[in-house]
């Protein structure tokens, strides 16, 4: 939404015209709704993928919230991700309240903020909240501050579909759609039936006519049960990937009979070879719960939906109960389950951007938008009479050079901590760097013949270099090597940090690092 600045999701569905007119009871639940939903502003400070040591122009936003049993208050993630400052304001004041992130969780679009001055809480209690989904055709009512005006919009609309379907980042969950009007603004106010909350609203489908989406309220208490701590951990997820049985061959070949049901294991995202699922197995069931040929359950009575969805439901105390077919066999496990395993490119809405500059070379870890930023300058995007090729040539090229940021886009990491670091800026211009080809978006491979693991492993390795020389190689260009007098890097630097305006060498974490150990001169 442009307002909520949330990066790839359109806005501007038509509000419903018809009027919300209830009774005596209705106005009283909506006069207390209306105390616990707040305005949100933000100011964000959005990281540029291709300059990380800096930072976007601050971009307001703008958008709603709720109150909560515990004086907080929940909105959604994209409203504050790496926001400089959060003000919220209640219905029907000027007043502007700073608010501080307590926690968030980018891929579920979920986030909690504290007050400094908490006596607000006095006079605007908690929404009640019902942790049941709601049936289908149920009335929903959506509060927020929709642009187009200042005052508080409701908009009316039913329960159209509940599904378990993708979020952002890699995440799935549950989600409600309703056809309630939802428009730039809406993002983090409540979804109420009955008085009670029900759900966050989130977004909307692009190019339709109202179909707005809402998180419920059962994805919103596993996040808050994981944030005591100030930390989102993640879901328990089964990690794997699967194949639909519903052809009669490979049924067949997998020698199950027509009773049997289930789903496939293709991929297990486990290295240890201790982990009891394996490639081959077939999930019939979870707790009671029968997997049809195509991965869906009953729920609920006739509610079907993904298997998937069952991992949340029914994991106690990291296990989950399930029932699978192997080599002909039938074998009940106590499945140990736990968060997704980290994916190898990250999002910049996760965190901020850590940064390495030495001599003319900058070196950061690559994301998700660097990526598609990169594909797209290579694949014939905006011209800006820079850079490389655009007639599409040039992305076939570096992808035949091996160039991991598409070799293993979708990867996991092959060990813990591993990232692929890149130079994600054109090479500076000074002396030492003369002749040498600029290794532009290409990815590092190795420092002094060392392989490099991560950002934090280049730094270190640079850092306890002790030899006259220092030498890059970059993966895709086996070989192609820049190499500089340690010496005369080092003393470039300054130089050239100067000469760009760029203030630090390395961003704050790598600075813990890259200080622990002077590099001798």
């Amino acid at each position: 939404m442009q307002s909520d600045t949330r990066i790839g999701i359109a806005v501007g569905i038509v509000m419903l015209l018809t009027p919300w007119r209830g009774g005596p009871a209705a106005e009283t639940d909506d006069a207390k709704v209306r105390q616990s939903v707040v305005k949100i502003l933000s100011t964000l400070r959005q990281p540029d993928p291709f300059r990380p040591w800096s930072k976007g122009s601050p971009q307001e936003a703008t958008g709603s919230g709720v109150v909560l049993a515990g004086r907080r208050i929940l909105t959604n993630a994209h409203m504050v991700n790496l926001a400089s400052q959060v003000f919220i304001q209640p219905d029907k004041s000027s007043e502007k309240l700073a608010a501080a992130v307590v926690a968030r969780a980018p891929g579920i679009d979920l986030a909690v903020l504290k007050l400094d001055d908490e006596s607000f809480f006095n006079a605007h209690p908690a929404l009640p909240t019902n942790p049941r989904l709601p049936d289908l055709k149920q009335t929903v009512f959506t509060y927020g501050f929709p642009t187009g005006g200042s005052e508080m919009s409701i908009t009316r609309g039913i329960v159209s579909r509940i599904e378990y379907a993708d979020y952002y980042l890699g995440t799935e969950g549950l989600r409600i759609q309703v056809d309630a009007a939802i428009n730039p603004g809406n993002s983090g106010g409540p979804a109420v039936a009955d008085g009670q909350l029900i759900g966050l609203v989130f977004s909307r489908l692009h190019q339709s006519d109202n179909i707005g989406y809402i998180i419920p309220m059962e994805e919103i208490d596993l996040f808050l049960k994981d944030i005591p701590d100030g930390r989102y951990d993640g879901k328990p997820v089964l990690d794997i990937d699967t194949q639909k049985l519903e052809n009669d061959t490979l049924r067949a070949r997998l020698k199950l009979d027509k009773k049997t049901t289930g789903i496939l294991v293709r991929k297990v995202h486990h290295s240890d070879p201790s982990y009891p699922l394996r490639v081959g197995d077939v999930l019939t069931r979870i707790g009671d719960h029968v997997i049809d040929n195509a991965g869906m359950v009953h729920i609920e009575g006739d509610r079907l939906i993904k298997f998937q969805y069952l991992v949340q439901r029914q994991t106690r105390d990291g296990r989950l109960p399930l029932v699978l077919i192997r080599d002909s066999r039938e074998l009940t496990l106590d499945l140990p389950v736990q968060p997704a395993q980290p994916r190898l490119f990250s999002s910049t809405s996760e965190k901020p951007l850590s940064y390495f500059i030495l001599g003319p070379l900058a070196f950061t870890e690559a994301t998700d938008n660097y990526i598609q930023y990169v594909t797209m300058m290579y694949s014939g995007g905006p011209r800006d009479g820079q850079g490389p090729s655009r007639d599409g040539s040039g992305l076939l090229t570096i992808m035949y050079q091996g160039n991991p940021m598409f070799t293993r886009y979708g990867d996991r990491p092959a060990f813990p901590g591993e990232r692929i670091v890149i130079v994600p800026h054109p090479m500076f211009t000074h002396k030492i760097s003369k002749g040498y080809e600029d290794p532009y978006a290409d990815a590092v491979a190795a420092v002094n013949g060392v392989r490099i693991r991560n950002l934090p492993h280049l730094v270190e390795v640079i850092r306890d270099a002790t030899g006259e020389y220092i030498e890059f190689t970059f993966q895709g260009r086996a070989t192609y090597t820049i190499i500089f007098k340690r010496k005369e890097a080092l003393d470039a630097t300054e130089e050239i940090l100067s000469d760009n305006g760029i203030r630090q060498q390395c961003s704050p974490d790598i600075a813990l690092i890259w200080n622990e150990g002077k590099p001798k001169k």
